[in-house]
C-alpha cells in the first residue's frame, strides 16, 4: 500500500529536506526513524526539497509499506523523532499516487520583523530600522502574474529540466511589526521564493523601482536580482493535491 505521511518541522538544525551526503536532513531522520520502527528499509519520496534552514507547516512524502498503519503508529514515530519534527497523518492513497509530481499548488510564507525580538529569530528574517513601503512591494509582487520563466530568481546552475512556473498568489501584509509575505505556485525552483523577496525588499526600501523589478525577471539571469533573504524566514505552508489520488 502507498502512504502520504502529513509533517511538519522546524528546519533550523537541518540542511533541507531532500536526503544530502554527509549532511542531516529530516529525510535522512524520517527514514531511520520509520525503518527502526517498522523493521524495514523505508524510502519516502518529499513533496519537493526546502533549503537549508527553511521550515515547513505542512509538509508531505509518500512511502510503499505492505501492512495496515494504526493511529498508535502515529504517537510511537513521534515519541521516537526529534523535538524539530512532528507527524500529523498517515493517508492511504493510490498505488501511482507521487507526492511530488501529484502536487497541484504549494503555498510559502515569508515573515519578517522590524524590531529585535528573541522570540522571533528563529522564524523571522530580521530588517532593522528599514522602512518598507508595502504598496511598492505589493505592485511589484503583481508583476510576478504576468511571467512563467523565473529563471532571474533560480539557484545558479540548478538542475531544473525548465524553469517556468505558474504564480497563483503573491501578497504582503502588514501586522504591527512585521512583514508578511504568501507565494503560491504549481512549482518552485531552488531559492525562488527567498531571491523574490530579496528583491521585492529592495522595491521596498527603494533601492529600486517596481520598474526594475520587472526587467529583472526578463533578463532570465540570476545575477540581475537581490541577494536571497535568509531561510530562517521561509515556511511551507500549504501543498494541495488533487482528491482522486485519495482512498
Amino acid at each position: 500500500m502507498r502512504y502520504f505521511i502529513e509533517f511538519s518541522y522546524d528546519g533550523t538544525n537541518y540542511f533541507g529536506y531532500q536526503k544530502q551526503p554527509n549532511q542531516i536532513t529530516v529525510q535522512e531522520v524520517l527514514e531511520d526513524r520509520l525503518s527502526k520502527i517498522l523493521r524495514t528499509e523505508i524510502k519516502t519520496v518529499g513533496a519537493g526539497r526546502t533549503d537549508t534552514g527553511v521550515h515547513a507547516s505542512k509538509m508531505f512524502a509518500h512511502f510503499d509499506y505492505a501492512d495496515d498503519l494504526t493511529e498508535k503508529f502515529i504517537d510511537k514515530m513521534n515519541s521516537f523523532l526529534p523535538q524539530d519534527i512532528l507527524i500529523k497523518k498517515f493517508i492511504k492513497v493510490a498505488e501511482n499516487a507521487h507526492a511530488r509530481f501529484d502536487a497541484v499548488k504549494r503555498t510559502y510564507k515569508y515573515s519578517i520583523t522590524t524590531t529585535k525580538n528573541p522570540f522571533k529569530r528563529e522564524f523571522h528574517a530580521q530588517y532593522l530600522n528599514y522602512n518598507l513601503d508595502l504598496i511598492k512591494m505589493n505592485n511589484a509582487a503583481k508583476i510576478l502574474f504576468k511571467y512563467l520563466d523565473f529563471t532571474s530568481f533560480s539557484k545558479l546552475h540548478a538542475d531544473n529540466k525548465t524553469n517556468d512556473c505558474v504564480v497563483k498568489q503573491a501578497k504582503w501584509e502588514e501586522k504591527n511589526d512585521e512583514f508578511i509575505f504568501t507565494i503560491s505556485a504549481n512549482r518552485f525552483l531552488r531559492n525562488m521564493v527567498r531571491a523574490i523577496v530579496g528583491t521585492l525588499i529592495d522595491v521596498g526600501r527603494g533601492k529600486i523601482s517596481e520598474q526594475e523589478f520587472e526587467l529583472i525577471i526578463q533578463k532570465k539571469n540570476r545575477s540581475f536580482a537581490s541577494t536571497s533573504a535568509p531561510a530562517k524566514g521561509l515556511i511551507l505552508i500549504d501543498i494541495e493535491y488533487p482528491p482522486e489520488i485519495f482512498k
